[in-house]
């Protein structure tokens, strides 16, 4: 799973979120490091509802301009825990061998 895959889904576990709303979620999760592009952003919500992770939970008129918000899915929140395991295990792995490492003196 990509970066921006794992923060969109992240975004929309506590509610649904529309595509800015999305954006900057997805900044704020990741401290201002990943900041998504529309484009990029739509592309990854595509994909992800291609895959049944996220779904359109509603359409709403803001201003002239349709808003489509998007809901995590009950097997995208099951491909977001897994995903998470993963990459705690990746982090554990790290760790263990970066202590390792200073403790053993290596340069």
């Amino acid at each position: 799973m990509t970066e921006p895959a794992f923060l969109v889904l992240t975004a929309l576990v506590d509610e649904p979120r529309h595509g800015y709303g999305i954006v900057q979620e997805v900044e704020r999760l990741s401290g201002g490091r990943v900041e998504l592009k529309i484009g990029t952003l739509y592309g990854v919500l595509d994909r992800l509802a291609a895959d049944e992770l996220v779904a359109l939970d509603r359409e709403e008129a803001e201003r002239g301009r349709l808003r489509r918000y998007y809901r995590l899915t009950e097997p995208g929140a099951r491909a977001l825990e897994a995903e998470a395991v993963r990459l705690a295990g990746n982090v554990e792995a790290a760790r263990t061998r970066l202590r390792a490492r200073h403790a053993g003196g290596m340069a």
